[in-house]
């Protein structure tokens, strides 16, 4: 088993630096890397460098080696939560963020002059007084600390924005690759959790057997990156969204009356003029055809309408979708392509939008009305 586990790390690691050298020297592909991601495979290759010497026999197995991958343990977190920050709010690198790695630098510093610099004497006497393994326990609980604190930041900037952008998009971005990506570096910090809650339970022998497996996880990650880098490497890039920094509509002067007419218009543009097929609506472009802002917009939404722009747009393409299906062209098309003649982008935002509305599946609710 334990040649099996190497093997794999073998693997892992020797992808990394191929994802690496495939983006550094590529410059078709390194256009379709994240910096921040990118530094993230660093990161992992590093991780894996101490395990991959270790397990070869490097040094006569000397544990310096195993040492020598703690040095990127505190990195992992910043790192997700930077690249996770880049692509919900596009913030570019500034020098500023730099302040958000400083916990590692201290703990680098901390690893190499406790573990790898002293001499093999200091540390067999640190372990026969238990010290070396109260310490190991403390490095342990530091970096899991850091690391859950900055991915739980990731994945709360994740979740606010899949509620804020259905104030903006008539659309849902392709967000799937990040939050996998949080799921499984979430999975990684569970387990690491787990194996240190089993030390302190006394298990420490078991912790031990188990805490290779935490590499495996680590080389799943790395294929995971090389899987949507081979079959949607826009991913790896800035979501394609068209974000807006929307302004406190509170300061609007539209009185009551005003929002009334407003909403009498805006039907009428609606009905009309059908601007919800187009399947990339924002807000700002329906704001634009109304003679409005966009905060003002979204007053009239939230206000006088009750829903948000996601909501209100996808309610008439939804009206469209059941208009179509009572022409000709429901006889020549699947429900998803009559959807996209509606303004639909994606099956999955259509089946969702359609389920809330109408309070079951497209299919169910015309095997029951047609």
């Amino acid at each position: 088993m334990q040649a099996l586990l190497n093997q794999l790390v073998y693997f892992g690691f020797f992808q990394s630096l191929l994802l690496l050298f495939i983006y550094g020297f590529s410059p078709k592909n390194r256009n379709q890397i994240h910096g921040y991601l990118a530094f993230f495979i660093a990161v992992v290759s590093f991780g894996l460098v101490g395990k991959v010497l270790y397990a070869a026999g490097v040094y006569n197995y000397n544990f310096r080696l195993v040492s020598l991958s703690e040095l990127s343990a505190l990195l992992f977190g910043p790192t997700i939560f930077l690249f996770t920050r880049s692509l919900v709010k596009r913030n570019s690198f500034s020098k500023q963020d730099l302040i958000h790695y400083l916990p590692a630098l201290v703990y680098v510093i901390f690893v190499a002059v406790y573990f790898v610099i002293p001499n093999d004497s200091v540390s067999i006497k640190r372990a026969e007084t238990g010290e070396l393994m109260r310490v190991i326990y403390a490095c342990h609980t530091v970096g899991l600390v850091v690391n859950i604190t900055y991915w739980v930041k990731g994945w709360q900037l994740l979740k606010a924005f899949e509620i804020e952008v259905q104030n903006e998009l008539s659309y849902e971005p392709q967000t799937s690759f990040l939050q996998n990506f949080l799921i499984l570096t979430g999975i990684c910090l569970l387990v690491w959790t787990g194996l240190l809650v089993v030390s302190f339970g006394g298990f420490e022998m078991l912790e031990r057997q188990a805490r290779p497996y935490i590499w495996l996880l680590l080389v799943l990650i790395i294929l995971f990156i090389t899987y949507y880098g081979m079959i949607a490497p826009q991913v790896l890039q800035l979501l394609p969204i068209e974000r807006q920094e929307s302004r406190k509509y509170t300061q609007s002067k539209l009185s009551g009356a005003d929002l009334n007419h407003l909403k009498e218009q805006l039907e009428d543009l609606m009905v009309k003029k059908k601007p919800y097929l187009n399947s990339k609506l924002l807000k700002r472009e329906l704001a634009g055809m109304l003679g409005v802002n966009n905060p003002e917009l979204a007053r009239l939404l939230n206000e006088n309408i009750g829903m948000n722009f996601f909501e209100y747009v996808n309610y008439y393409r939804i009206k469209e979708f059941v208009a179509l299906s009572k022409t000709e062209k429901a006889k020549q098309l699947s429900f998803f392509g009559l959807a996209q003649e509606a303004g639909f982008h994606s099956k999955t935002t259509f089946n969702k939008s359609f389920k809330k509305l109408m309070g079951t599946s497209p299919s169910a609710y015309f095997n029951k009305n047609i």
